[in-house]
């Protein structure tokens, strides 16, 4: 593979602009011709592909929200004069909640298209195909992973795998015991400032996938180290299909401890069932801590759950969707993306586009339409130490792939989303210590 790491040399020039364009069009090249520079681009059209789990029985339109998303950047991009002189199509592929039709998809894109852009397929456990993607001129190059969700470890650490919101292991300790963790636990300083310390309950881990439940128990832990910590009493995983009678005998533990805290990893309808279970078992303190994360930012958690999910905390990495007026990059994600079809995933691949978009305007700068290539993607995105979609989102460090420090912290308030802190809107709090390093051994 020849990914070049040249951030040495060119990331003082690298700015994360995008969404402050209004047009893509080729600058400064109007004498060049667009020709089929790549794989998956012709003279007149650019081909994204994303690949996402959305027809599946264990959790239909899984992740619809990245197709979304994506389609909405290129719509977005179209409307604005293209990119590099063409049109971008989108190609979705879906991975079902399956590694076979996850490892065909990746082929048929390393075929067919210039980059995947919005992946979201958790049991992409194989990367080869993706590493040894071969470009136009016949180097195995690979093909760009600009991906939205990375469960599995071979994706995480995949040099073609790139994330607005990284992963939360630090690859260069993957062969370490214990491995090293990141994560954003702004909210826990929050919790402890408002609630008080002496903090404690139950941590339920999404119990599908076992590479999700690592995931889970990574940030669930973070959340007991942060500041005085939230302490757990005890940590479960329940799968994404269980009944609410499942979580009977949770709740009543909660009350045997005297939990005041409680989270979910598992999608949001497992949140919904933990909640009504515990109104049923009386559970009603307004000081009680509900906690989730951005898999709970979803109008079907505010429809499914009603009255029961009222007070629920939801811990986010870009601005709240209510806020569109304050932030252009967000209002054209809801414009082009639809409102009714807005969620978390969806705002994260529709800045995983911008920051596709904003690499191939910095190329056509340099080299003109026809120089870009999967290689010269990949030279951008190495040099890109800091990008936030236009303000959507904080500012990381995708090169590095480090965690951002800046979050958003909502709360469901009369059936609608609330911005709890900080409290003026557009902003985030992004001090360092949200970011917090934890050794754990998930990797055996």
């Amino acid at each position: 593979m020849k990914h070049v790491r040249w951030v040495a040399l060119v990331a003082t020039i690298v700015l994360a602009t995008a969404g402050t364009s209004t047009a893509f069009a080729a600058r400064g090249t109007a004498d060049e011709k667009p020709t089929a520079s790549e794989v998956g681009i012709t003279a007149t059209t650019i081909r994204i592909a994303v690949v996402a789990d959305v027809d599946t029985p264990l959790a239909p339109g899984l992740f619809q929200g990245s197709v979304n998303g994506v389609k909405g950047w290129a719509k977005y991009i179209n409307a604005n004069g293209g990119l590099a002189g063409r049109k971008v199509v989108v190609d979705f592929i879906d991975s079902k909640l399956n590694g076979d039709e996850a490892r065909s998809a990746v082929i048929k894109a390393c075929s067919e298209d210039f980059a995947l852009v919005g992946t979201s397929a958790l049991f992409l456990n194989n990367v080869d195909d993706i590493e040894a993607c071969v470009d136009k001129a016949g180097v195995a190059t690979g093909i760009p992973d600009v991906a939205v969700v990375t469960t599995e470890t071979e994706q995480q650490c995949s040099p073609t795998t790139y994330a607005v919101n990284p992963p939360q292991l630090i690859c260069s300790t993957r062969t370490e015991n214990p491995q090293t963790y990141q994560g954003n636990a702004g909210r826990a300083f929050y919790y402890e400032k408002k609630f008080g310390k002496g903090l404690h309950g139950g941590y339920i881990l999404s119990g599908d996938l076992k590479s999700a439940e690592n995931t889970n128990r990574a940030s669930m832990s973070q959340m007991q180290f942060a500041g005085a910590g939230i302490k757990a009493d005890f940590e479960t995983p329940v799968s994404s299909r269980a009944p609410q009678s499942n979580y009977t005998p949770l709740v009543q533990q909660l009350k045997d401890d005297s939990s005041n805290y409680a989270q979910s990893g598992g999608t949001f309808n497992t949140t919904v069932l933990l909640r009504r279970e515990a109104k049923l078992q009386g559970i009603t303190d307004p000081k009680f801590i509900w906690d989730c994360t951005l898999q709970c930012y979803d109008r079907e958690l505010l429809k499914q759950g009603g009255a029961d999910v009222e007070g629920q905390f939801v811990s986010l990495l870009f601005l709240p969707f209510e806020e569109a007026s304050s932030n252009k990059a967000l209002a054209n994600f809801l414009k082009y993306t639809g409102k009714n079809k807005a969620d978390g995933f969806g705002v994260q691949a529709y800045a995983s586009g911008l920051l596709v978009s904003d690499a191939i305007e910095k190329i056509v700068s340099a080299s003109g339409v026809n120089g870009v290539t999967r290689q010269a993607l990949f030279d951008q995105l190495d040099a890109t130490t800091s990008f936030n979609a236009g303000g959507m989102i904080g500012k990381t460090n995708i090169a590095d792939r480090e965690t951002s420090p800046c979050y958003v912290l909502t709360q469901v308030k009369n059936g609608k989303f609330v911005r709890v802190t900080p409290s003026k809107k557009g902003t985030f709090d992004c001090k360092p210590r949200n970011v917090l390093e934890i050794k754990l051994d998930l990797i055996k």
